[in-house]
């Protein structure tokens, strides 16, 4: 049996230093891999560029004497799926660079920009023999500026910026409104830390918890608590590459296994349901397979890839927080999960938010949580729009804390 992947990426970059545009370039990348399955072996070739698939395939056949052990039959299916909305062409991208960073630095020429433009576009397709037929489509544009005000003494205060498929400079120009706007107002921190950001860089340990290998194995924060109710009631988390929530992701996984919907549940109403597993550790362990397999251009498929997304509530951030405020780190470094899932933040810029805008910059502070209270007794939820980032964001309470080692 015989299988073929393709990916071409194709990347159109507007750069930005000290308020000017110092460069452009643009890159596509077509990358193959194919695949040969016999007697319970895979034999794989990882091309870069062009090649045809006599040659690509015959070359995959060779590397059957490198035994690598795939026992599982490929999958079949035929599916297309195009969510692109709008493509802009290369003087349209630089035009669009060029007057997102006239209108803002006019506005807001005490702070110096740096940043980019950037257009991609991806294609990925799996197809084989047995008549699977997949393909994804998808294009976006994403800007994005670091900014620094001419009395500071940091080589970088802070960023913005945001991407969209239909991109629209007004809500870039209101983003730059919110951050530029009120780095020179000074607040104070509420007495409740409730910190509003972006939730994919808090899902970290959760996912690796989640992995069933782990799970069986005894390794995992979450091992022997699944069917358990250990989160928030309020908390559901789900594999997601739905149109809505994927982005250049593709709806099939690195064997070509779909999910009906393009979702699967993990954790409902705060209670585990299962972890991820490929065929190969669905085979190895006795669980379900999930269609987690990420794809390996050079090698047979492994386990772990995942689109995590946190269920939204059906209320905005702003009626979340019911009249109090958010905290909104905005650059922090340095932290992050220890292995007993304890998290710290170190924040070097945050704001004060009422949900919606900004109110001013806070003093730097140091967050600290654990994963079991961030998503437990210390959840408040995901908001349903999309303000301050441009995208969906969670509330959570943390406590400040003094340390910056997660050791």
């Amino acid at each position: 049996m015989k299988e073929k992947f393709t990916y071409i990426g194709t990347v159109s970059t507007v750069k930005i230093e000290e308020n000017r545009i110092i460069a452009f370039h643009k890159k596509e990348s077509p990358v193959y891999s194919f695949r040969v399955l016999s007697d319970g072996y895979l034999g794989v070739h990882y091309q870069e560029g062009e090649m045809a698939d006599e040659e690509g395939y015959a070359r995959a056949r060779q590397n059957l004497e490198l035994k690598r052990p795939y026992k599982f039959s490929l999958e079949t299916g035929q599916r297309h799926r195009d969510k692109t909305e709008k493509m802009f062409t290369d003087k349209q991208l630089l035009e669009l660079a060029k007057e997102a960073l006239e209108q803002i630095h006019l506005k807001y020429p005490d702070f110096t920009l740096n940043g980019c433009f950037e257009q991609q576009q991806t294609y990925y397709r799996q197809e084989n023999d047995r008549g699977m037929d997949y393909s994804s489509k998808d294009c976006s544009i994403r800007a994005y500026f670091n900014f620094k005000h001419r009395e500071s003494r940091e080589l970088c205060d802070g960023g913005f910026g945001f991407g969209e498929r239909n991109f629209e400079l007004q809500k870039l120009y209101d983003m730059a409104d919110n951050y530029l706007g009120h780095f020179e107002s000074r607040q104070e921190l509420p007495d409740e830390i409730i910190v509003q950001t972006q939730y994919y860089g808090l899902l970290g340990k959760l996912q690796e918890s989640l992995d069933a290998e782990k799970l069986c194995l005894g390794t995992s924060l979450l091992s022997g608590r699944i069917g358990e109710k250990v989160f928030s009631e309020d908390f559901h988390l789900a594999h997601d590459v739905s149109d809505e929530e994927c982005w250049h992701n593709n709806f099939f996984d690195g064997e070509g296994v779909t999910l009906q919907n393009d979702k699967l549940a993990y954790i409902e109403k705060g209670v585990v349901l299962r972890g991820y597993a490929d065929k190969k550790t669905a085979d190895k362990y006795g669980v379900e397979p999930t269609g987690s397999a990420w794809r390996s251009f050079s090698d047979i498929p492994d386990n772990g890839n995942v689109s995590f997304r946190i269920g939204r509530s059906d209320k905005t951030v702003k009626e979340l927080l019911g009249g109090r405020l958010s905290v909104v780190p905005v650059r922090y470094s340095g932290g992050g999960f220890n292995d007993k899932g304890e998290y710290v933040m170190p924040v070097q810029l945050a704001y004060l938010c009422d949900g919606e805008k900004f109110l001013g910059r806070l003093p730097e502070l140091t967050l600290v949580s654990n994963m079991f209270d961030m998503f437990g007794k210390d959840f408040i939820g995901v908001g349903s729009d999309n303000p301050v980032f441009n995208d969906k964001q969670i509330l959570v309470r943390m406590r400040l804390g003094k340390s910056n080692n997660t050791n």
